[in-house]
């Protein structure tokens, strides 16, 4: 299984460290923001991984990561011209992938958990799973709704969250992904969202979810990428 990291966008809601760098490559305690989610990665023994960003940053990112040797693991690097939003980016990604399964992770997210525990064997090969944690704020996010404890429908950024839970920025996929793909529309952002891949697996009965029990967060905001380095410097000084 391959791995696909997400690590675009303009980083405007962490102004003004990002008028010099790629978000992801703001340091949050001891790391770069982007080796966060590359070691959860790593931890689930993926060592073949892709990462996409837009044409001003690839550059950045090899002199900094270079090719995976010092993390045991080999680098793709992928351009995505236009922000044409997530489900786009991944979809640059389909010629590496050689039509097997695939992890997609947000380049800007935390994760506590050892997702490696929380994968059912079952579900890389078949339809989607999407891990969900209950938040304060699901508004920020994509959100889902139930019905007697499944989800009915997920949306994205809703004004009036049908729960109080957050889709977080992990994702897998089986080889059908790039085939929902060429049925997407662009939506009112003019992106292509991936909310809306996850409804077609939901549609064809193929959503599957876990709900997340430690930490999650994502690090695109002052107040949220303080916390997660707050966080890791709490957990190293006091490891259980």
């Amino acid at each position: 299984m391959r791995g696909v990291i997400l690590a675009g966008g303009m980083g405007t809601r962490l102004l003004p460290a990002t008028l010099i760098t790629n978000k992801h490559l703001l340091p949050v305690y001891k790391k770069l923001m982007i080796e966060y989610p590359l070691q959860t990665l790593l931890d689930l023994g993926i060592k073949d991984i892709i990462i996409v960003s837009g044409g001003n940053n690839i550059g950045d990112f090899a002199n900094v990561l270079g090719s995976g040797k010092k993390y045991n693991a080999r680098f793709t690097y992928v351009v995505q011209d236009e922000p044409l939003g997530i489900a786009h980016a991944v979809s640059l990604t389909f010629d590496f992938l050689n039509n097997e399964p695939f992890i997609v992770i947000l380049g800007d997210n935390y994760f506590e958990d050892n997702i490696s525990t929380v994968i059912d064997s079952k579900q890389l090969n078949s339809g989607a799973t999407i891990f969900l944690k209950e938040v304060p704020d699901p508004q920020r996010f994509g959100c889902p709704g139930f019905i007697d404890g499944k989800i009915s429908l997920i949306e994205e950024k809703p004004k009036e969250p049908k729960s109080n839970y957050a889709v977080t920025g992990l994702y897998l996929y089986d080889n059908t992904f790039m085939d929902k793909f060429k049925m997407l529309k662009p939506s009112w952002r003019g992106e292509y969202e991936l909310t809306d891949i996850n409804n077609l697996y939901l549609q064809e009965g193929k959503l599957n979810h876990t709900i997340l029990k430690g930490l999650w967060s994502d690090m695109g905001l002052h107040e949220t990428l303080l916390r997660v380095a707050n966080f890791v410097k709490d957990k190293e000084s006091n490891p259980q």
